[in-house]
């Protein structure tokens, strides 16, 4: 079996992630002024059907990885479940205690925060036990922002359609915000990820002149 490069992961999830954000933003909201209750679910689960995909690509690259990338994966997939399963329970305590008002639309960001913690744990992982990365070549990172870039454009004009439409009600104004605030961050990230990243090149070019 042909090995699944990082550009290759990251191309696929560039654009399943296109077709996440544009099923929660054009056919998520349609479940509200649905009446009849299948198509309700139907139309409800839609947007997880490119989010099993991205496990799908996620397992698919952890096998064809080398023990040290596997065992890296892992680690961070650890750490992820640890800072999910933490932040579940404080949230369902303070839920239950009456102290924080949660609906169960909260649910909804289980998942983005898992991956969020994983990519970040799986580079310090790399980078600060296992001292670099097979797959941190100063290219690797433009995919990552074009694709932050692209996810910026799209909502940006479906928010232009809906408010010109007069669509642009609570729920969906409430969902742009959320992925603006989660692709800001994953933006910043990546800048400060690059910039350490040079960083550290430069320095061991200094080293290595030495």
């Amino acid at each position: 079996m042909a090995r699944f490069t990082h550009r290759q992961y990251q191309r696929h999830v560039s654009v399943t992630m296109v077709v996440y954000v544009c099923a929660m933003l054009l056919v998520w909201p349609l479940t509200r002024s649905t009446p009849e209750l299948w198509m309700k679910a139907l139309l409800a689960c839609i947007p997880a059907i490119p989010m099993l995909y991205v496990i799908a690509l996620l397992a698919r690259k952890i096998l064809g990885s080398d023990e040290m990338e596997q065992r890296a994966h892992l680690l961070a997939l650890g750490v992820a479940t640890g800072v999910v399963g933490a932040m579940s329970m404080v949230g369902g305590l303070l839920a239950a205690a009456g102290a924080v008002p949660l609906e169960g639309s909260i649910l909804i960001w289980v998942f983005p925060v898992l991956i969020i913690s994983y990519s970040i744990s799986h580079w310090w992982i790399l980078t600060r036990r296992f001292g670099g990365s097979t797959e941190c070549d100063d290219g690797a990172s433009r995919p990552v922002l074009s694709f932050l870039v692209l996810m910026s454009l799209i909502m940006g004009i479906v928010a232009l359609v809906s408010w010109w439409q007069g669509r642009l009600d609570d729920t969906r104004l409430g969902m742009l915000a959320g992925m603006a605030v989660s692709v800001a961050a994953m933006s910043a990230f990546w800048m400060i990820r690059g910039f350490w990243r040079r960083k550290q090149a430069r320095r061991q070019a200094l080293e290595d002149v030495r």
